[in-house]
């Protein structure tokens, strides 16, 4: 048993009997009364999402998981393809599984895969990733009242992001992926 403090993104959990992907976890500290974690969760099983509230002073059972880094191939629909780079074999993953991390797959990516009994249950993108803005309109001369003053791009995968009025077409930019803002030029 391990202590609620432990929670984390990307954690898997054991209730009831039922094995949980956390989704998503605050911990929060109120002034007045005890701390307490809040959770997402998702069953890997049916694919349901809760929210879960932990007292501090509660135990959960942590799961043990495998943690493989993999490249990702492609996509066939909603099943998404990688590759092990030491044993070569590939898996797929459900494209539900991997929720909006997915918008920021592209060939050849690497990533952390999360497998619990053998079974793939979801993947970690790395924090910043390298993309080729392949579409934007062009910055006007002058627009620039506000001060941080951004455009819409969308970069070789198809995924839309906010860039500065600076970036043009084909320029390569670094992408914080949990955050989904741009970070600066390749």
């Amino acid at each position: 048993m391990a202590s609620v403090n432990e929670i984390s993104k990307e954690s898997i959990l054991r209730l009831n009997n039922e094995i949980y992907l956390v989704m998503d976890s605050q911990h929060v500290n109120p002034g007045k009364g005890a701390a307490f974690v809040r959770t997402k969760l998702k069953n890997i099983k049916s694919g349901k999402t809760i929210e879960m509230t932990f007292k501090s002073n509660e135990s959960v059972e942590m799961v043990e998981v495998e943690r493989r880094k993999m490249q990702y191939l492609y996509n066939n629909g909603e099943m998404y393809s990688f590759m092990d780079n030491e044993s070569y074999e590939q898996i797929e993953i459900n494209g539900s599984l991997l929720e909006s991390k997915k918008e920021f797959l592209k060939e050849g990516l690497e990533v952390m895969v999360i497998k619990f009994e053998g079974v793939p249950l979801s993947m970690t993108l790395p924090m910043k990733v390298t993309y080729k803005i392949v579409e934007s309109e062009p910055g006007v001369k002058g627009d620039t009242a506000g001060g941080n003053v951004t455009k819409e791009a969308t970069v070789e995968n198809g995924t839309k992001i906010r860039v500065p009025l600076f970036i043009k077409v084909g320029e390569e930019v670094i992408v914080n992926t949990e955050t989904r803002e741009y970070v600066e030029r390749a």
